[in-house]
């Protein structure tokens, strides 16, 4: 038996009557020896740094910190991310793994495209590649780029770890190519978003190099077939060890690094894809890899946080890490600390500065078992100070009287429905007068309700108002995602207002309503977020078919599917709960749009087969098929949530349905008045509702 570390063993868990251990490679390539310094990156070190400390301090399964190899440039305790350090490393996990061990690996850095060594291996021609700090040039001798780590060689590396019977899970948090245009300022800091992706011509692979991969292209004759995976069929390989891989970006989309977490004291570049991952592993460690990548979705649906289109592949249906399932985590441990109390919690839990929590004597307690309050002085990534003050009528607590095992739990889960709006940016192109009348108009009429908020140009918002005359609508304004870019072949999929031969009361109306608009579109998907769907798990497919095709089949959900006009879309559900459930079924087209397509009953053992909708020719883009499952209680009418649908929102604004609490979250979120939400987390009803989200991209047809 191997010898191991105390530690390690706390680390480890029992498989096949043998320690199994947990290993993890961290590679962070920021600073590259053979390029010019404006195409280093600064988020690939924070990224490891990030994922180092929650393998060794968060995880439901901690790595013990020798088991955990870093590779990143920049980082204290990180050796050189080269080449051969990054092949010396694999070695060195292959030699050490055995059956039921678990390997983490993680790449951040810049990644690119080159002509295929083995064309027939790629269908576009190219290879995918990781790049090393110590990256050389285009070869044209041999074909290939110097020193980079090329998809093929990734999938023979992660092979030799899985023939040793050891589960891998991979992150590549890289990109390959496409091409961004920034419509409008989105931070105060010209750094503030930086991509990870190098043009094959950067590293000087020659446009003949390119034409020639281009004639050995082999283009999918079906747009709706799964995208090929970024880093090669290799890795999907038979092996011994199961094989789980997230990759940020498609080959043909770039992936950006911001800084994180927005709007927070202290934030740093961080890849967006690798936050993301381990701020929802923070809140919900239980996930499935599958809940995870669409609860990754779902925020960049909502925080606006990228265009790319992440990727999930391989046994997305075990928990992350070979552990458990649970639910999400609300309460942490709490000790007593130089500044107060210190919560094992911080920016990635979701904690803030000013929230309240409850001091409690175990995990276990109840909110009625409280020994007083305490509100959150400080927050950094992983850690929280806290005070104790005067609340629900008991006096502030003393620090003094912590008892051993003592935890924080939250009280409510907080939900802003305030729309952010960024102002055109003043030194931009010259408003047109009656935008620029309109504006104004709406900065008073709209400000003074809460639920609209505008900013200056490049502050933090959930819509970026632009003027660009470089587009195929110059006199317009656009209505830009957060992230202030969009692709300059989807402008029609921009929300735009013309201002040629409108006044400005015409143009303040068509604004106020986009924004409202997108407002109960997004506040949708926000919501979505603060229900557990761990705890009302039900088996629900989307399936499709069409005249070409008329069997029905299951939707890929996990590579985001695209759909062409005529494509239908069935739902097929059943619920096997021994208690009634209602289920909803609504979409969120890109063009903001809601439609409800279905409200109805499912007794125990009842199953819903269903057509649901078609895809039209009317608009393109992400859309988003949203599915409610909430228990029902006896004697109860249907939970109908078809007041949703935006067309039912001039009728029903203001009103009440009669219907559960619930229900009224979700008319605070687009339909009430008021602009933040909170929801208990304690319920004696039963389980919580279910808020599902999908996302599909549809198409024209060819």
């Amino acid at each position: 038996m191997k010898r191991l570390s105390l530690a390690a063993i706390l680390a480890s868990s029992i498989a096949g009557g043998a320690w199994a251990e947990n290993f993890a490679l961290l590679v962070g390539a920021s600073t590259y020896d053979n390029l010019d310094e404006r195409f280093w990156l600064t988020g690939p070190a924070n990224d490891v740094d990030l994922v180092r400390t929650y393998l060794t301090t968060t995880a439901p399964v901690p790595f013990a910190p020798e088991n955990v190899t870093v590779l990143a440039d920049g980082l204290e305790g990180g050796t050189k991310p080269t080449l051969a350090a990054i092949r010396e490393a694999f070695a060195q996990i292959a030699a050490r793994a055995q059956q039921g061990d678990f390997v983490y690996l993680h790449f951040s850095g810049h990644g690119t495209q080159a002509p295929a060594i083995n064309p027939e291996t790629e269908i576009d021609g190219l290879d995918e590649m990781f790049l090393p700090v110590d990256i050389g040039p285009w070869n044209d001798t041999v074909g290939t780029v110097e020193n980079a780590l090329v998809d093929d060689e990734i999938g023979v590396l992660i092979g030799a770890i899985r023939a040793k019977g050891a589960t891998v899970w991979a992150v590549f948090d890289s990109c390959h190519s496409g091409t961004v245009t920034r419509g409008a300022p989105s931070g105060d800091d010209e750094d503030e978003v930086r991509l990870r992706k190098l043009s094959p011509e950067t590293l000087g692979v020659t446009q003949a190099a390119l034409d020639d991969a281009a004639t050995r292209s082999r283009a999918l004759p079906d747009p709706r077939t799964r995208p090929e995976s970024p880093v090669g069929d290799a890795l999907m390989g038979d092996g011994d060890g199961a094989f789980v891989a997230f990759y940020a970006a498609q080959t043909n989309e770039t992936t950006p690094e911001k800084r994180l977490p927005k709007g927070k004291p202290g934030r740093r570049s961080q890849g967006v894809f690798t936050y993301t991952i381990f701020e929802t592993l923070a809140e919900k460690p239980g996930l499935t890899y599958r809940q995870l990548g669409q609860e990754v979705m779902r925020k960049y649906a909502v925080q606006n946080l990228a265009l790319s289109t992440p990727m999930f592949e391989g046994d997305l249906d075990a928990h992350v890490f070979s552990g458990e399932a649970s639910g999400k985590i609300t309460q942490w441990p709490v000790s007593q600390s130089d500044f107060g109390l210190s919560v094992k919690a911080g920016h990635l839990q979701g904690l803030t500065q000013g929230e309240v929590l409850a001091i409690l004597p175990s995990p276990a307690s109840t909110l009625n078992e409280a020994l007083g309050y305490v509100e959150v002085t400080f927050v950094d990534t992983f850690t929280a100070e806290a005070e104790g003050i005067d609340h629900e009528g008991l006096a502030a607590y003393d620090e003094a009287d912590l008892p051993r095992g003592a935890y924080v739990r939250r009280l409510q889960e907080p939900v802003d429905f305030t729309l952010t709006v960024a102002l055109p940016d003043a030194d931009g192109p010259a408003l047109p007068n009656a935008l620029f009348e309109a504006i104004a108009q709406l900065q008073t009429d709209l400000g003074t309700t809460g639920r609209v908020q505008f900013v200056p140009a490049g502050s933090e918002a959930d819509v970026r108002l632009a003027v660009l005359p470089e587009s195929r609508r110059p006199d317009a304004v656009w209505m830009l995602p957060g992230s202030g870019m969009f692709e300059n072949e989807k402008q029609g999929q921009i929300p735009s207002i013309g201002t040629d031969g409108r006044d400005a009361a015409e143009v303040a109306a068509l604004l106020r309503d986009n924004l409202e608009t997108m407002s109960r579109a997004i506040n949708l998907l926000r919501l979505g977020g603060q229900y557990d769907n761990t705890g009302l798990r039900i088996d629900l497919r989307l399936q499709t078919k069409n005249k070409q095709n008329r069997n029905l089949r299951d939707l890929d959900l996990a590579s985001v599917p695209v759909l062409l006009p005529d494509d239908q879309v069935h739902i097929l559900t059943r619920n096997d709960k021994d208690f009634p459930v209602d289920v909803n079924v609504l979409h969120i087209g890109s063009d903001y749009s809601i439609s409800h397509f279905y409200s109805g009953r499912l007794n125990p053992g009842d199953q819903l087969k269903k057509g649901l909708f078609r895809i039209t020719d009317e608009a393109f883009g992400r859309d988003r098929v949203v599915v409610i499952i909430s228990p029902a209680q006896p004697q109860t009418p249907v939970e109908d949530l078809r007041f949703l649908a935006q067309d039912a929102v001039a009728v029903t604004r203001g009103q009440t349905t009669g219907g559960s609490g619930f229900s009224a979250a979700l008319q605070e979120a687009g339909f009430g008045t008021v602009t933040r939400g909170a929801m208990a987390l304690e319920d004696d009803s039963g389980p919580a509702p279910a808020i599902l989200q999908f996302d599909i991209d549809t198409k024209p047809a060819r």
